[in-house]
């Protein structure tokens, strides 16, 4: 399957992250605006593509909003164009089923801060948006990977935070902002999320400082 959509993705540090073939359920729509038959995922393992975006941004307005979304949509969209598909983003509203495809395409469970679990790139990777076809593919069903969360005894990830944002019972999404946004929240700000930072796994994988800094401004909206 990826030697058959390489060219439009290799380039920019993208890859394809999977797809499936919609059954009976509810499919969106393809290209001409009948329901999909099948799908193909479109993301990053660690952050190959992060220099190709930066050299992107430095041609753009300073001002622009959601730069990353509007890159990885210019680069799926010219690969729907080449494919005869339709280009889909996780941004779209309204949004998208990703993580239940992820699930399905990869054979993946989340972890306890709610991004997918991969057994090689470990919390280190995303899903940038992904093209529809209205003609069944032929995707192979996904291994069964190991869980990494279920081998992990001391479950770092639920103790760096200082304000215990990810706990057992969820994510407590205005207590993190409100770290983040704070006199104490520069860790997190300059170097991302300590408590995915604390992950053991895929670490070879992790994301560049700068680029951590970037996704959390966008998340706190900095």
């Amino acid at each position: 399957m990826r030697d058959r959509f390489p060219p439009p993705f290799s380039p920019h540090g993208l890859i394809l992250r999977g797809g499936l073939n919609f059954g009976a359920e509810d499919a969106p729509l393809g290209p001409s605006g009948a329901p999909a038959k099948s799908i193909l995922l479109v993301g990053q393992a660690g952050s190959a593509p992060w220099p190709h975006f930066l050299r992107w941004r430095e041609t753009q307005p300073a001002g622009l909003e959601n730069p990353l979304d509007t890159w990885s949509r210019q680069i799926i969209g010219e690969a729907a164009q080449e494919f005869g598909a339709r280009a889909i983003s996780p941004s779209d509203k309204p949004y998208l089923p990703f993580q239940q495809w992820a699930i399905r395409a990869e054979g993946l469970k989340p972890s306890p801060l709610g991004i997918l679990m991969h057994p090689e790139f470990g919390l280190w990777h995303a899903y940038r948006g992904a093209l529809l076809f209205e003609t069944e593919l032929a995707i192979p069903p996904p291994e069964k990977p190991i869980h990494l969360c279920d081998l992990c005894i001391g479950k770092p990830c639920l103790k760096a935070c200082p304000v215990g944002a990810h706990s057992e019972s969820g994510f407590a999404h205005e207590a993190c902002l409100s770290h983040v946004r704070g006199p104490d929240g520069a860790p997190c700000r300059d170097g991302g999320c300590l408590d995915r930072n604390a992950c053991p796994y895929g670490t070879e994988y992790r994301y560049p400082a700068d680029e951590q800094a970037f996704h959390m401004a966008a998340f706190a909206g900095l």
